[in-house]
């Protein structure tokens, strides 16, 4: 598993948003992006996952997908 710093997470959701795409944060994060869901029309959906390193530290987890999961669906759908 490779691991993002919150630089390169604000990067991935700058390009979405530059390519029209939404941003949507399922859960706020501590020190860094939480849970967000980086969308878009003709753009892999990404799922970021912030977790915890020490007391100082967090970094992020993202995966890509070529449809939404089901899962992730349904709690953007909860908040909306």
């Amino acid at each position: 598993m490779q691991n993002y710093s919150s630089t390169q997470v604000g990067n991935l959701i700058d390009k979405y948003i530059d390519k029209g795409g939404e941003v949507i944060t399922i859960e706020e994060g501590c020190l860094g992006y939480g849970i967000t869901v980086c969308l878009g029309e003709n753009l892999k959906t990404a799922i970021i996952q912030e977790f915890y390193l020490n007391e100082w530290n967090s970094s992020h987890k993202v995966r890509f997908y070529n449809k939404i999961p089901k899962i992730w669906q349904n709690k953007i759908n909860q908040i909306n």
